[in-house]
């Protein structure tokens, strides 16, 4: 095993981090995730809803990362606006929108027996 080039790929995923968090919406995802962070903290989860919570975190992050590399591919792929690139954009788009969706209901589960 080459252990610099294993190195290396770690810097590269940093580096696919730090490209996503340039977009709006990874920002928002972000910030969500921290105003549930601190949300948690002051509730006072049990260590099962962190583990809920984390891995719904962890999930939003990634689908968002996911959508940001289908529509990079797709806008590498091609400039012009066809109805397959537009599909695939809106499609894992809405994947994004899925798993927002369910860390919501998760979220209101977990939260609003403990605040109510």
């Amino acid at each position: 095993m080459d252990i610099r080039k294993f190195l290396r790929s770690f810097f590269y995923a940093f580096q696919g981090i730090l490209e996503a968090v340039k977009e709006q919406n990874m920002r928002f995802h972000v910030a969500s995730a921290c105003i549930v962070i601190v949300a948690g903290l002051l509730t006072g989860l049990s260590v099962i809803e962190w583990l809920i919570i984390v891995l719904v975190i962890i999930l939003v992050i990634g689908a968002e990362m996911m959508n940001c590399a289908i529509e990079r591919v797709v806008d590498l792929a091609t400039s012009e606006i066809h109805p397959l690139a537009k599909a695939a954009k809106d499609a894992a788009a809405g994947a994004v929108l899925v798993f927002a969706i369910g860390s919501v209901i998760i979220g209101v589960l977990i939260f609003f027996p403990k605040w109510f």
